[in-house]
């Protein structure tokens, strides 16, 4: 590439915890982070579990500066979660920004972008129907009429700016004061990777030497949830159930998945720009793919030629093999259509190596982090390359290929490279 570009920092935010630290852990320990959820009555769904963020894991207003916590009563859990991410992310990347560090920025604020990928975002259902329930009549017929000319006053003044998909990336170019190019992707799953995408062609083209990159996603609610189950994507559960074992990625019996929160911000660097401040490279982007899946059923299948059509791209991009790759970090949601398209297109690309190479199986751990769940994956292929190490073993991983075929289609395959010399 014309530019080559690097990963200097890492912010994942998961059902684990803030940042990269107590994500790894867990996946040393082999534990999970799906439990019982608490953000509402689940026993009456199919599954009463989900990658929930710990309640006292973090508090937002304590981590903006002070005169931004006006600004966090216009933040649903999504931009909460974002705003986190960020922070651990520049703090990572040893950047001084004006939302983290003393002193001058790092890097002059018009030269830093930002591109988050983000779900649609459903509103807080309490929320919603204390306006919704005044437009009823009293046997709780909703008016649309009512509702048109009444009943959405008593929404707040500012509700609609808390559920927009672009106030993630608003909220963080804020705070960071990022003045490059930003923009926001919404492709569930492979939002992340795609936004990654967005953010080397700015650097490429050289209208920003760093950005704010990744994606976030809580679909922890009941519209969300409700929708998940009615596209037939949530396994059944009870409540007696191990939560460990719910997610079976690739496994004949898989029955479904689970959703998460969560995701990541990363900050991705022009090579030569990272090294002239003298940061940590963290991994090479090497190669970054996206095709399309044409299928007739969106939600739990995909194209296995179409995401094998992806990685050849990437390897091409990056000038490498099938015998240069050391190991993958794929979807793996247990969706038996989507879980199987890719177990083919690992064999279509990779050949033989395409399964037996070692994996890094997230979801089983995390939940389905949707729109941020590429961003989880980036961020523990980054962290696998920059230690040498599979989670539970030492390993040698030049070249990491990381996975997303999303519900609707989108596929992505990126390859990160350790630094030659490192």
């Amino acid at each position: 590439m014309s530019r080559p570009v690097a990963i200097t920092g890492i912010g994942p935010v998961t059902a684990f915890g803030l940042g990269i630290d107590p994500l790894w852990e867990g996946l040393e320990n082999n534990e999970t982070g799906i439990k019982p959820l608490e953000a509402y009555d689940a026993t009456a769904w199919n599954c009463p579990f989900g990658g929930e963020l710990p309640a006292d894991a973090f508090a937002i207003r304590k981590l903006v500066p002070k005169h931004y916590r006006k600004a966090t009563k216009v933040m649903c859990r999504d931009i909460e979660l974002a705003v986190g991410g960020a922070l651990f992310a520049v703090n990572d990347a040893g950047l001084t920004t004006a939302g983290a560090g003393e002193g001058d920025p790092t890097i002059s604020p018009d030269r830093v972008g930002c591109h988050i990928g983000a779900g649609l975002i459903c509103p807080d259902v309490n929320e919603l129907g204390a306006a919704f329930v005044t437009s009823c009549d009293d046997d709780m017929t909703f008016g649309l009429d009512h509702w048109g000319r009444e009943g959405m006053q008593h929404l707040t003044p500012l509700w609609l700016l808390k559920y927009l998909p672009n106030m993630l990336a608003c909220h963080v170019t804020i705070v960071h004061d990022c003045q490059g190019p930003s923009n926001t992707i919404t492709c569930w799953e492979s939002s992340a990777p795609l936004s990654m995408a967005e953010s080397m062609r700015v650097i490429q083209r050289g209208a920003a030497d760093a950005c704010l990159t990744g994606g976030v996603e809580s679909r922890l609610n009941v519209l969300a949830t409700l929708r998940q189950q009615c596209a037939g994507r949530i396994v059944r559960a009870s409540a007696s159930d191990d939560p460990a074992t719910l997610v079976r990625p690739f496994a004949e019996d898989a029955a479904g998945t689970v959703l998460g929160e969560g995701g990541g911000i990363l900050v991705v660097e022009a090579i030569e720009h990272a090294r002239s401040r003298g940061a940590t490279i963290k991994a090479l982007i090497s190669g970054l793919a996206c095709t399309q899946s044409i299928t007739d059923n969106v939600l739990t299948e995909a194209s296995a030629e179409s995401i094998a059509d992806a990685i050849t791209l990437a390897m091409n991009q990056a000038g490498l093999s099938a015998n240069d790759i050391d190991a993958i970090v794929p979807m793996g949601l247990g969706i038996r259509g989507i879980d199987r398209a890719e177990l083919e297109a690992l064999r279509i690309s990779l050949g033989e190596r395409g399964h037996t190479l070692p994996r890094i199986l997230l979801t089983p751990a995390t939940g389905n982090c949707c729109a941020g769940h590429g961003a989880v994956q980036l961020a523990v292929a980054t962290r696998a390359i920059e230690l040498q190490r599979l989670p539970g073993e030492d390993a040698t991983l030049n070249h990491v290929l990381v996975l997303t075929a999303s519900q609707g289609g989108q596929n992505t395959a990126t390859i990160l490279s350790q630094e030659p010399g490192s």
